[in-house]
């Protein structure tokens, strides 16, 4: 009541309203806290405040999967951990390693056997003592057990063996039911579906990593403001100082808030963002018939239900009737009848909204 009282008896000294219009002075208007700031002026149209989230895109990332089945012994890394190319991500237990390793030593011993009939038969028929179907059966058991090898060979590649572990295993022949599992790019762990103890099928996944150098935006926006954009269409997140590109507009209706999904690549201050980070996004618009201006939720009252804003003017301020196209979390989106340079009040609206409404301060 106070406050109101204040108010109110200032403006009967000195302040004369009109239809649309609160006359005041300097004094006054630095006295009730008011603030303008010029009309940032938004050309060919933008839609700003849409929520987003930061993403790895589709093609820089992996998802890593238990080869056999296995228990895990230990895991190394966690989510959102960096990891090199080779590194170690978890250690597992598999039987089924060791049975794998067996069939290659015996497919091995049955390559180098094949080999070594093939050789004395080659040898005999240049000789003329066995005839040359019995030779060609020579060949045709090296090729059956070459084949072999080379499929258990690529069995234990798909277990996470590399050419150097598989040839001291064919040297040594020692079995081992230890499984390593190892990050194929460099990245960071964007997922970890496993613990200590948990027993794995085979293809259970395990770790999705991605890389870091590029990142995407996925952005939900409303099917009503999807008409005016186009995929190439700049984009921004203004508070990360980040840029890129619409690379994709999504044709169905997501079953909750009915909006459309939209893909955007980051090309420019991807190192302000981070993988599952929620951002507000600005994408250019191909409307150029009505000039729009990005301002200050603060900036914005309703009167009679009608949004508005205080320009001001050489004796106070005006109310002006604005179209509120999008409305964000601190910025929206208006279109207006203005030149584009005017001054407009972001803080001691509801001050100006009351002096002209005469209903309180409240907004």
């Amino acid at each position: 009541m106070r406050a109101a009282i204040l108010l109110f008896s200032l403006f009967a000294a000195q302040a004369a309203l009109a239809a649309d219009e609160v006359v005041l002075s300097a004094k006054q208007i630095e006295s009730l806290g008011i603030v303008t700031e010029r009309l940032p002026d938004r050309h060919g149209g933008e839609l700003a405040g849409m929520p987003a989230q930061v993403v790895i895109p589709a093609n820089k990332a992996v998802v890593i999967s238990a080869p056999l089945p296995a228990a895990v012994r230990e895991v190394g890394v966690g989510v959102g951990d960096h990891v090199a190319r080779g590194q170690v991500l978890a250690h597992l237990e598999s039987p089924a390693l060791a049975e794998a390793e067996r069939g290659f030593l015996e497919a091995a011993a049955q390559e180098q056997l094949a080999s070594s009939t093939l050789a004395r038969d080659e040898q005999l028929l240049k000789e003329g003592i066995i005839s040359e179907s019995r030779y060609r059966a020579a060949l045709s058991q090296h090729a059956s057990a070459s084949a072999a090898l080379a499929e258990r060979r690529q069995m234990l590649k798909l277990a996470g063996m590399d050419d150097g572990a598989i040839g001291k295993l064919k040297s040594a022949g020692n079995l081992s039911s230890q499984l390593e599992i190892t990050s194929p790019i460099e990245g960071v762990v964007l997922e970890r579906n496993i613990s200590a103890g948990q027993r794995l099928d085979a293809a259970a996944p395990l770790f999705k990593v991605g890389k870091t150098g590029s990142l995407a935006l996925e952005i939900q926006v409303p099917l009503s403001a999807t008409d005016d954009l186009a995929v190439g269409a700049p984009v921004s997140i203004p508070a990360f100082n980040a840029q890129g590109r619409l690379i994709a507009i999504g044709r169905s209706l997501s079953g909750a808030n009915q909006t459309i999904l939209l893909r955007a690549i980051i090309l420019e201050g991807s190192e302000n963002l981070r993988p599952g980070q929620y951002v507000e996004a600005s994408i250019a618009t191909s409307r150029v018939a009505a000039r729009q201006w990005d301002i200050p939720n603060s900036a914005i009252a309703r009167i009679g239900g009608k949004p508005v804003v205080f320009v001001a003017t050489p004796k106070g301020f005006r109310a002006a009737a604005v179209s509120v196209l999008h409305e964000g979390a601190r910025h929206s989106v208006v279109t207006g009848s203005f030149n584009g340079d005017e001054m407009i009040a972001v803080q001691g609206v509801s001050s100006l909204k009351a002096s002209l409404t005469g209903v309180g301060s409240g907004d």
